[in-house]
């Protein structure tokens, strides 16, 4: 038999993602009572995402978590290096930052969440609720006052000074706020799975671009696996499915000779990920009483591999201008618009570079083609290393 309950927070935060994770638990060391509403049931699912970038790494340093983070299993990329066959390079090195932490860490995000979440919960202030579907805003004269949500056979109303939306570029919070965007990047598909690494092959390798034959391929070091990352033209899914697993097998082969030793270890479809490159940039990410941040305002191209770390990023600075709003009860519009005005510049500079990689290098490529000026680029990154500090800088240290 079905119950319902009302209640009421400070803040409502729907999505625990990266963004709502870190944003619950900033704001829950500041005594805000927070509640956190997340549909899945578990953190046991593949994600797609897995990189930390040293930013923030620095932040969870200042908050004194870095040791403890680092100290679950994960692999550390120094480098990102691209290859076409023809030439190789590496176009970004982390050893030249000034920082303490000059890599990209590899972490599967379900163990980064699992982490973030367990801090926060060392806060009596606040909460997470596990399985809870939002299905409706709470909207009266003209401000959003919290969400409906349900979970299992209970129908809840959440009422909150604050209503977050963090729940992702595929999220219901948006669309119930009648919230749009604009296509900030060409569209293109991604299909991904992990590969067993045999021990000590290409160790300390990072990331590797692979680039030819039609294909681009990303290898991604996560310890004893690679996870594995193949762009192909949108909707062409059905097409590569249809040639089969032997054709694809031999593409990924030719493209990346890691693998070669390793094509029988490749998974059968069911083992592969599809997943949209949809990236977009809301004009507006609040309303009154409501704010949308990470994906749910900005969804990122996976080019760079620097989405998570923005969604922290959105985290942090709503965390900064809307801690003492939210201690002292009311957050006005203008707060939430100050919010997007600190995060909107970065993300959108970013998506722009995101969006002419995607035009100037990934479509070329899958089309067969050459990408224009790309051979001369490589060759320059590395005769002359220190031009290698622009890509370096914008992937570790996020704008």
């Amino acid at each position: 038999m079905s119950t319902s309950t009302i209640t009421s927070t400070r803040c409502c935060i729907v999505g625990a993602g990266p963004a709502g994770a870190m944003l619950g638990l900033l704001l829950a060391r500041e005594g805000i009572a927070v509640t956190l509403l997340e549909a899945h049931t578990s953190f046991d699912r593949p994600f797609r995402g897995n990189t930390l970038n040293p930013s923030v790494l620095e932040l969870m340093a200042r908050l004194g978590l870095a040791e403890r983070l680092l100290a679950l299993p994960h692999s550390e990329m120094p480098t990102f290096t691209v290859h076409t066959g023809a030439r190789s390079a590496i176009f970004a090195e982390f050893a030249r930052l000034k920082t303490a932490y000059p890599f990209v860490m590899m972490l599967p995000q379900a163990d980064f969440l699992a982490f973030v979440l367990a801090e926060a919960q060392r806060y009596a202030n606040f909460r997470v609720e596990l399985g809870a579907q939002v299905h409706a805003l709470i909207e009266q004269d003209g401000a959003i006052q919290g969400v409906r949500f349900r979970q299992y056979d209970a129908e809840h109303t959440l009422h909150a000074t604050l209503t977050v939306g963090a729940d992702g570029r595929f999220g219901r919070v948006p669309r119930l706020a009648g919230l749009r965007g604009r296509p900030a990047a060409p569209t293109l598909d991604l299909l991904w799975c992990y590969v067993p690494r045999p021990p000590g092959a290409w160790a300390g390798a990072g990331a590797v671009f692979r680039l030819g034959h039609g294909g681009m391929l990303v290898l991604m070091d996560q310890g004893d696996v690679w996870q594995v990352g193949y762009f192909i033209q949108q909707g062409s899914y059905a097409q590569v499915r249809a040639q089969g697993l032997p054709a694809l097998r031999h593409t990924l082969g030719a493209l990346a000779p890691e693998l070669r030793g390793q094509l029988d270890a490749l998974p059968g479809w069911e083992g592969w990920s599809i997943f949209p490159v949809e990236a977009h940039c809301l004009e507006r990410w609040y309303r009154p009483g409501l704010l949308l941040i990470g994906d749910a305002a900005h969804a990122m191209s996976p080019v760079g591999g620097v989405g998570i770390n923005y969604a922290i990023q959105d985290a942090v600075a709503a965390a900064a201008l809307l801690a003492a709003p939210l201690q002292r009860g009311r957050v006005t519009t203008g707060q939430l618009r100050a919010v997007q005005r600190r995060r909107c510049w970065p993300t959108r500079v970013m998506q722009r570079i995101q969006a002419l990689t995607q035009q100037w290098i990934v479509a070329p490529t899958l089309a067969s083609q050459t990408p224009p000026g790309l051979d001369l680029a490589l060759r320059l990154c590395d005769q002359l290393p220190w031009l290698r500090h622009v890509p370096t800088r914008l992937i570790g240290h996020v704008l």
